[in-house]
């Protein structure tokens, strides 16, 4: 295992072949995956000989202030070592995040999205549930995108809570900040960038809001996404990459 993860070994484990280790040493493979999915809500499988991984971004993404311990939250400062980590292991071939959030904080999901888009291990995402807001740059940013056909996603400006000045400075940023979600996203996806920012700020769909909200099939048909899918679909897609990579290197 890569030398990063050595220290961790308790936190991020690779499942070991069935027949590769005696059944008297370290703990049972299921007992190793229970304690990495309570933990850290993630797990390694195999997949048709290929390693995997499946990272989890539920809830509310935690940016730079604690939420509310009634809230189910995705701390970024535990997604992005552990995006590096993957990315730097070895034995590790693909890289699965599956989404069900609600957004959150704009300058943390941006950056875990950034990273994730930088990464060169094959990789798909996957919306359950729903992508909402800076969900949307999150799912985009893998290799491949899915959405399950039940699953929606919200496309709206950016907002801000707490104390705002009144002043035209405050307007820049949140239009800089708009601008910033809108590049990236186009640059990931198929849709223009025109068509987002009409979406975001559509008047007639939203109560008391303004925006765009997506089913999985309209996801698909604005470029949004790649594909409407399930768990096996962007398993097999990981795959597929995973062998072209190799075919390429060859």
């Amino acid at each position: 295992m890569n030398d990063a993860l050595d220290n961790n070994k308790d936190n991020f484990t690779v499942p070991e072949k069935p027949d590769s280790r005696p059944p008297d040493q370290n703990e049972p493979c299921d007992s190793q995956e229970a304690k990495q999915i309570e933990e850290i809500s993630s797990i390694t499988v195999d997949r048709n000989g290929h390693y995997i991984h499946c990272l989890t971004i539920i809830g509310q993404i935690e940016g730079h202030y604690i939420l509310s311990s009634s809230n189910k939250t995705t701390k970024y400062e535990h997604v992005i070592p552990r995006l590096v980590a993957i990315e730097e292991n070895k034995e590790i071939e693909g890289l699965l995040v599956i989404l069900n959030t609600v957004g959150g904080d704009i300058e943390a999901g941006l950056a875990i999205a950034e990273l994730l888009a930088g990464m060169k291990k094959p990789s798909a995402s996957l919306v359950l549930g729903g992508g909402h807001s800076i969900g949307v740059p999150l799912a985009v940013a893998a290799k491949s995108s899915f959405i399950a056909e039940s699953a929606t996603m919200t496309i709206h400006p950016v907002r801000m809570n707490g104390v705002v000045l009144g002043v035209p400075q405050t307007l820049m940023y949140f239009e800089q900040m708009q601008e910033r979600i809108i590049k990236f996203v186009s640059s990931n996806s198929k849709i223009p960038p025109d068509r987002f920012r009409e979406m975001m700020l559509n008047t007639g769909e939203l109560v008391l809001d303004l925006g765009t909200v997506l089913s999985g099939e309209k996801a698909v048909a604005e470029g949004l996404i790649d594909k409407v899918g399930t768990l096996s679909d962007a398993l097999d897609c990981i795959c597929g990459q995973i062998e072209n990579q190799k075919t390429e290197n060859n």
